[in-house]
């Protein structure tokens, strides 16, 4: 995390930071609905988060918000501007950033080197030209591990640079996913199960962790530690079998009766 004399990156402009809208998405898989006319808003410099038990939607909602999955109806936007239909790469560009469920950590690079392959969108030429000493001016090489070193900074791991994957703990790795997807400079963030893998004693650091991103993005958050969702989220999104049964402060949801007795501490992640 930050220091106390380091205030973190600069706040964007109001009109740098969009807003998430999904409006009546519907995704079938043969003849299974996995998403069901589902319309919430994520607001920009907030944390939204999205629950459900095992099957519910939630990664596949995940999914269609990065551009893994198309939906066979309904609209995608940020920031005014049209999502659905444009692949990964293109969302990349629009500073849309993901971490996984698992880690993707390439185990033979540096902390440094995995976290500057998430910056690509801003380098001039390929990181993998770039490691090989090619395609790459000196001052884009500088520019690209300065973005790397204050994401790391800003994950918690300002000393790690240099380590491998391998010798870091698993929380750790964890911070090192995370700042791959910060040093894109995402205007939005899509989290899936941040705290997979962390102890409980692990999670107010990553809480406020996330608070601190949404000062520069639009962060949605897949998760099923209640614990931490409840603490974090400005909203919460509540799916049932594909469909949104719930959404609203995590107060309202926490005191909807049928919310309570159906997902309320229910583990476990969606395929």
């Amino acid at each position: 995390m930050n220091s106390s004399s380091d205030p973190g990156p600069a706040k964007l402009p109001e009109d740098q930071v969009g807003a998430l809208e999904v409006s009546d998405v519907t995704v079938r898989f043969g003849g299974l609905t996995a998403l069901d006319a589902v319309s919430l808003t994520a607001a920009p410099r907030k944390v939204t988060g999205i629950i459900g038990p095992n099957g519910a939607g939630k990664t596949t909602l995940l999914n269609v918000l990065c551009g893994f999955v198309q939906p066979h109806a309904g609209r995608l936007r940020f920031g005014g501007t049209e999502l659905r239909g444009l692949r990964p790469h293109r969302l990349a560009s629009l500073g849309i950033a993901r971490t996984l469920q698992g880690l993707g950590l390439f185990p033979g690079l540096t902390v440094l080197e995995n976290v500057m392959t998430g910056a690509t969108c801003h380098a001039r030429a390929g990181f993998w030209s770039g490691v090989a000493g090619a395609g790459r001016s000196d001052s884009d090489e500088r520019a690209l591990r300065d973005r790397a070193l204050a994401a790391l900074d800003r994950a918690g791991l300002p000393d790690a640079a240099e380590r491998l994957p391998g010798q870091l703990s698993y929380a750790h790795r964890k911070r090192v996913a995370l700042a791959r997807a910060l040093v894109a400079e995402p205007r939005l963030l899509l989290l899936d199960e941040p705290a997979s893998g962390l102890t409980e004693g692990e999670l107010p650091e990553l809480g406020e962790l996330i608070s601190q991103l949404a000062d520069n993005a639009c962060v949605v958050v897949v998760e099923h530690r209640m614990d931490l969702m409840m603490s974090v989220c400005d909203s919460i999104a509540v799916l049932d079998f594909g469909k949104l049964i719930a959404f609203g402060p995590p107060q309202q949801v926490q005191a909807d009766p049928a919310v309570t007795a159906a997902y309320l501490g229910v583990e476990g992640t969606d395929a």
